[in-house]
């Protein structure tokens, strides 16, 4: 029997996972682990790719030699938590380790999906922040407002605190020096929806 006719049973009969139950499941799948939950995202559509890219691009530009810019990367966290970010900054000293350790990301970046608003604003900030990652992001790309880039930053007391919720261009110098055009963002997204003629 293969493991991918395996998978609903055992998904169905464990309750408390771990990082060592993960080498188990079938490969091609995007797994993450959440306070021992494990979490089978479905694939990412087209947009939310093409956000995420925007974003890796932004930060790349800006990024300094001793870090760099990934997408889609786990974070090893503990034996219940392994998260996996959209897009993550981390030190360019890990470029052959997978899953990176938690200590070595300085950012996190989260674009919603309709089935992970819940999960993005409130069980994994909240691991995150426990675990220590000085900065979390999320980008809404179907807020009233536009695309809206919501900004936290770890506080003294090992919560997130919301720095910044902007659709303006956004300027930083945390956790380095950069900017991101969220109105030009929502041009594209809008574009690409169909709300919007391209531009020439």
């Amino acid at each position: 029997m293969t493991a991918a006719l395996q998978l609903p049973s055992l998904l169905d009969e464990k309750q408390d996972w771990t990082v060592d139950d993960l080498a188990s499941l079938p490969k091609d799948l995007r797994y993450e682990l959440i306070d021992g939950r494990l979490v089978v995202s479905p694939s990412p559509t087209p947009l939310h790719q093409d956000l995420g890219v925007r974003l890796l691009l932004a930060l790349e530009a800006a990024c300094p030699p001793d870090l760099m810019v990934v997408t889609d990367l786990s974070l090893r966290i503990d034996a219940r938590n392994e998260p996996r970010p959209d897009v993550v900054v981390i030190d360019r000293k890990l470029v052959s380790v997978s899953p990176v350790p938690i200590e070595a990301a300085v950012l996190a970046i989260e674009v919603i999906s309709p089935d992970s608003t819940i999960r993005d604003l409130h069980s994994k900030p909240r691991t995150l922040a426990k675990a220590g990652l000085p900065n979390y992001w999320v980008l809404d790309p179907f807020h009233a407002r536009g695309i809206v880039l919501a900004v936290f930053r770890l506080d003294s007391d090992g919560q997130y605190s919301l720095v910044t919720e902007t659709h303006q261009v956004f300027e930083t110098d945390v956790p380095f020096s950069l900017t991101i055009d969220l109105p030009a963002l929502d041009v594209r997204r809008r574009m690409l929806l169909g709300d919007a003629p391209p531009e020439i």
